[in-house]
């Protein structure tokens, strides 16, 4: 029995200490597995600006967005500003998880728009944020001798002078479940500037983020700074925009007031004409809708 008894204890141990060993093996395997952060914005744009979010592989967004006149237009003349309408189109797809193309068109100065974003790193336990690289390339298509919001008669010799160059640095951390804040360095190059005091060159700095307030609700904010190289005697001010995102399913519907009418980064980072302080404001919305172009999603579904 005491042979026995012995035989026993030993056996015990050894499985005890073996299990503690197995533990610290799975621990460390645990500590060095990449977990990665999902969702830190609920769509690929925050409100006028874009994201660091990209569209999954073999996924097509449809976006509509649209601005009314600004509030301050009087309720007689204008409805404040309800009687009036900006409107862009714009799909995007998602040719990786990384990679996402699209194209726009916006109903202000006629113009097409056609980016690409690429996520360049992605937060996770190891990774402090997530970065995307954002390019985009925008081309009015109005008669040469149109005049701009701010006033501006803007002539064209050729088409190489209605190009606009937008390029991006996203940076992005998700903080917690309800909060995720964004950096968005921009720069931007016109080939004929407005004015000839306007550089052709522009540097701007914005900041965005969201806040969680429900499941399917959240605010958003975001603000461009672009005084770095403006003229003082220029006609526009900074971007500042509020709103709520409202997820339905496959929609998300986005809710918001902004003193930029313009919907891409030359109108609303460059050229804002109102001022928050004055009125200048504009109610808007964005609506998406996600398809996905998966067959081997669709046929697991049929």
């Amino acid at each position: 029995m005491k042979k026995l008894l012995i035989i026993v204890l030993c056996s015990l141990s050894t499985a005890i200490f073996a299990q503690d060993d197995l533990m610290k093996m799975l621990d460390n395997e645990t500590k060095n597995q990449t977990e990665y952060v999902s969702a830190t914005f609920k769509s690929t744009r925050l409100i006028n600006g874009q994201t660091i979010e990209t569209v999954g592989k073999n996924q097509l967004n449809f976006w509509i967005s649209h601005r009314f006149g600004a509030l301050n237009t009087g309720f007689i003349e204008n409805f404040f500003g309800l009687d009036e309408a900006r409107i862009r189109l714009g799909l995007e797809y998602g040719i990786s998880s990384q990679l996402t193309v699209g194209i726009g068109r916006s109903s202000q100065e006629k113009m097409y728009d056609f980016y690409a974003k690429y996520k360049l790193l992605r937060q996770s336990n190891t990774m402090p944020v997530t970065m995307t690289l954002y390019g985009s390339n925008a081309i009015s298509t109005v008669a040469t001798g149109s005049v701009l919001e701010s006033g501006t008669v803007m002539k064209y010799n050729d088409n190489l002078e209605r190009m606009t160059y937008t390029g991006q640095v996203l940076i992005a951390r998700k903080f917690s479940e309800r909060i995720s804040l964004q950096l968005m360095p921009t720069f931007l190059h016109f080939n004929k500037s407005e004015t000839s005091d306007t550089p052709n060159n522009m540097i701007a700095l914005g900041v965005g983020g969201r806040v969680k307030l429900t499941k399917r609700l959240s605010i958003t904010g975001e603000y461009y700074y672009a005084d770095f190289n403006r003229p003082a005697s220029s006609n526009y001010y900074n971007s500042l925009a509020v709103g709520f995102d409202i997820e339905t399913g496959g929609h998300v519907f986005q809710l918001h007031f902004t003193n930029s009418r313009g919907m891409i980064e030359r109108q609303f980072i460059a050229q804002t004409t109102k001022q928050w302080s004055d009125g200048g404001i504009f109610y808007g919305f964005n609506i998406a809708r996600s398809f996905s172009l998966n067959k081997k999603a669709k046929e697991l579904h049929k």
